[in-house]
């Protein structure tokens, strides 16, 4: 069997370092290695919790631009907005209607909203918000995954498609592949310029897309102690030695270390740290500025994506519908 991952693109926020660390590069990386690879942008996830149409909009522009800028190759994989796919919202609805309500009861997403309640659980409880995992598996089993790249938080909803894509295939005939989890890093939090985990929030991000004016600015906000130069510094507890692992080598590593342990200035480590994340971003960010200069092209390249997604589900929706009852009376 093919090796065909799945990767599912959030599409709120500004793009930032911490995404291209913890989510970005990891999935191109993984594409490398398998058969086929499919990234969307999870539009239709969005407005559960975003109602405002501008901002949807804008992010989804930025973070096609932020993925496409970062090197994701179109020509290799299939890249599309899942609301241009319109065979997964049908899918969804049909997997809705073989999924025990008892299983939606237990998702963490929903018992975490219904907690924050006291006389009705189910106050601002949406739809959306409670078969949010329902969509999920329908973005999962409509390709036939067979791996999905995970965070520690959305293991569980890997478990609720394995669990309904089981179920259908026993009620109907074994028409879905069971998806197995790549448990990424759980245990790597990127640290924002306020030493807490990156995250727009928290007003604590460096953008991705930035241009080498402003990231610099950004880096130089980091908070740090009051120690002075010549003093050693504690890189364990540091956002700049923290953020700084992330684009270095060993080698380089080991030498920062050292560098700390003689009692460097702040301002010479945020230089340092400057340096090796803009030689890195360089070449993104123009990338990026050559898009910004043709936007059609990016509409070409998700709607070429979504092309070539709908040639694979509409002959699955056509199995789907078959299995199910819905075909042309005979």
């Amino acid at each position: 069997m093919k090796k065909r991952i799945l990767t599912g693109i959030t599409t709120t926020g500004v793009p930032h370092i911490g995404n291209y660390i913890g989510a970005i590069k990891p999935a191109l990386e993984l594409a490398k290695d398998s058969d086929e690879s499919f990234f969307f942008l999870a539009d239709y996830h969005a407005i559960i919790k975003n109602q405002n149409f501008n901002e949807i909009s804008d992010s989804v522009k930025d973070i096609a631009l932020a993925w496409l800028s970062c090197g994701l190759d179109t020509d290799s994989s299939y890249f599309y907005r899942q609301s241009d796919v319109p065979e997964i919202l049908e899918l969804s609805w049909i997997l809705n209607c073989v999924t025990a309500k008892g299983l939606m009861n237990r998702a963490h997403a929903y018992k975490a909203a219904t907690a924050l309640n006291d006389k009705d659980p189910d106050k601002g409880i949406s739809m959306g918000l409670f078969s949010y995992p329902v969509l999920m598996a329908a973005d999962i089993l409509m390709f036939n995954s067979t791996h999905v790249p995970v965070g520690s938080d959305q293991i569980q909803h890997l478990e609720m498609t394995r669990d309904i894509a089981i179920r259908f295939n026993h009620l109907f005939k074994p028409l879905f592949t069971i998806p197995e989890p790549i448990i990424q890093d759980k245990e790597k939090v990127i640290l924002g310029i306020d030493g807490r985990k990156m995250s727009k929030s928290y007003r604590n991000i460096i953008p991705l897309l930035e241009n080498e004016k402003n990231l610099k600015k950004s880096i130089m906000k980091i908070i740090t102690n009051s120690l002075e130069p010549g003093t050693p510094k504690d890189s364990k507890s540091c956002t700049v030695f923290d953020l700084y692992k992330n684009f270095a080598s060993e080698d380089d590593v080991i030498n920062f270390q050292k560098l700390y342990d003689d009692g460097i200035s702040w301002g010479d480590a945020k230089d340092i740290l400057f340096t090796i994340v803009n030689a890195e971003l360089e070449p993104i960010r123009n990338r990026y500025n050559d898009l910004m200069n043709d936007k059609n092209k990016i509409n070409d390249l998700l709607s070429d994506g979504a092309n070539k997604a709908r040639v694979i589900a509409k002959e699955k929706i056509s199995e789907i519908r078959e299995v199910i009852g819905i075909k042309p009376i005979t």
